[in-house]
């Protein structure tokens, strides 16, 4: 264990994906439909995603899998995100869609209730109905119709789209937390790679446009940061646990903030900023409860264990 490299393999990685984030949205304006986008994403993130195995000397066992339609399944789940927050990212401000994007660590505590049978207690569901709260004030203004600051029916569709990607990400990792059981996380993130590539070929009678050089190039980047920032983010949990890294996720808020203001001169408002707080802390009170948990569950151990 290192916990500074797996902060650090962390920080790394949403820095990443933020750039990723910035090259879509550039290419939305430059009239990239969300499927398009999607496909450049998987498929030039697959020869990363190989060239690590090959590095790794993992290429046979990495991509074994006991389990195709488990990834069938969490790669259309998976893929529909993608569309969705790339979508969203086209119509709203970069950190509009990265605040409701944190709804779905909250949804997950829900959803893995639900789909897993795993027990939720007071303290999270309390952490997760103030996060959902902090969603609600950041959507709020792209909902109403009556309020001076009603949204134009792009930002509302935006706004909606950004929900629904942050539902379909919880939703998917609760496949991902099937699928660890039985196979690699290589193998996971490649599938997903191959799924989505294939289902965004689904959308070219859709309209899909013939980019520039300026563009492509940006499609190109968006794919390949993406298999770096998953390499990067698979790593960080290799050198310290979940409940260190994890926090540094909302690191993302201020690179947003910095971002959207330098590259697509966008000021979040008071509401988003008010609302991704109360969003980040509901994240942080549950990482803090996984945690202690951990801890118990841990000194219980040797208590259970027979003496003698």
């Amino acid at each position: 264990m290192n916990p500074l490299r797996g902060i650090g393999l962390k920080i790394l990685s949403v820095a990443v994906f933020m750039a990723m984030a910035t090259c879509v949205k550039s290419v939305a304006a430059d009239g990239i439909p969300p499927g398009q986008a999607v496909f450049f994403r998987s498929f030039f993130a697959i020869p990363v995603i190989l060239a690590w195995l090959v590095w790794q000397h993992d290429l046979a066992h990495g991509l074994s899998t006991k389990n195709p339609m488990g990834h069938l399944w969490r790669g259309l789940v998976g893929g529909a995100a993608m569309a969705c927050g790339f979508t969203a990212l086209g119509l709203l401000p970069l950190p509009e869609v990265t605040a409701i994007g944190y709804a779905a660590p909250l949804l997950i505590v829900i959803f893995a209730a639900m789909f897993l049978g795993e027990e939720v207690r007071l303290f999270r569901l309390t952490a997760v109905l103030l996060g959902l709260i902090g969603v609600v004030i950041v959507l709020s203004p792209r909902l109403s119709v009556t309020s001076i600051e009603s949204a134009s029916q792009w930002e509302t569709l935006g706004a909606m789209m950004a929900l629904m990607g942050a539902i379909l990400v919880a939703l998917a990792q609760v496949f991902i937390r099937k699928l660890v059981k039985v196979e690699t996380t290589a193998a996971i993130v490649f599938y997903f790679s191959i799924t989505t590539t294939i289902l965004s070929l689904l959308t070219l009678p859709f309209g899909w446009v013939w980019p520039a050089p300026s563009t492509l190039a940006l499609l190109i980047a968006a794919g390949l940061l993406g298999g770096l920032g998953q390499i990067l983010l698979t790593s960080s949990y290799r050198f310290a646990p979940t409940s260190v890294v994890a926090p540094f996720e909302y690191v993302s808020m201020i690179m947003a903030i910095a971002i959207g203001y330098v590259a697509f001169d966008e000021v979040p408002t008071g509401r988003t900023l008010i609302g991704a707080g109360l969003v980040v802390l509901a994240g942080l009170f549950i990482i803090w409860r996984e945690r202690q948990l951990g801890l118990e569950r841990g000194k219980a151990r040797p208590a259970m264990t027979p003496q003698g």
